[in-house]
């Protein structure tokens, strides 16, 4: 019964990290933008966007995911025997590569804190994307379990990535005729 308690509580900190992870390149998208205002425009909307950026980083994303790898790691330690399924260890390594963009996106948040802009809002549009591609892997990995043929899964995730880039470009063109 614990474990389902875990996993609730599990799941709810998924949901609040992704929510974090979503729309903070968002935002890092929009504090780009700023940096190319006029001024005094430029100057004041820069000061809101990163105060939001910050109170989201570190009073949702960050709490959130660690929560979330407490949470996880407690329920893996309460049921090792997942360890021994096929797909747990994919899972795994997703949430691995999940966490290391997260450490991206905190890199990208100091340096923008920072006013040090390496990147286009084109780049952060699509970056904010990445973490969609690893939501869906997940998802429909944990869902499917086994049933989920490695290949099929491949080219899903290539069509979704495919049909997010083609968004992208778009919107981009859109944005050009405005």
């Amino acid at each position: 019964m614990t474990h389902l308690y875990l996993k609730a509580a599990h799941i709810i900190f998924i949901v609040t990290w992704f929510a974090g992870m979503f729309y903070m390149p968002r935002l890092f998208v929009y504090i780009v933008e700023a940096h190319a205002k006029p001024e005094p425009e430029g100057s004041i909307v820069l000061k809101q966007l990163k105060m939001m950026a910050s109170r989201l980083w570190f009073g949702i994303t960050w709490p959130s995911a660690i929560i979330t790898l407490c949470l996880g790691t407690s329920m893996v330690i309460n049921q090792p025997e997942w360890l021994t399924f096929g797909f747990m260890h994919i899972k795994l390594t997703l949430v691995f590569l999940l966490y290391l963009y997260h450490i991206s996106l905190h890199v990208i948040f100091r340096q923008l804190q920072n006013d040090v802009v390496k990147y286009t809002s084109t780049h952060m549009r699509i970056w904010n994307e990445v973490a969609t591609l690893f939501l869906i892997s997940i998802v429909f990995l944990i869902v499917l379990k086994n049933a989920l043929s490695m290949l099929w899964g491949l080219a899903g995730l290539l069509a979704v990535t495919i049909l997010i880039m083609i968004g992208i470009r778009t919107y981009k063109k859109f944005r050009k005729n405005d």
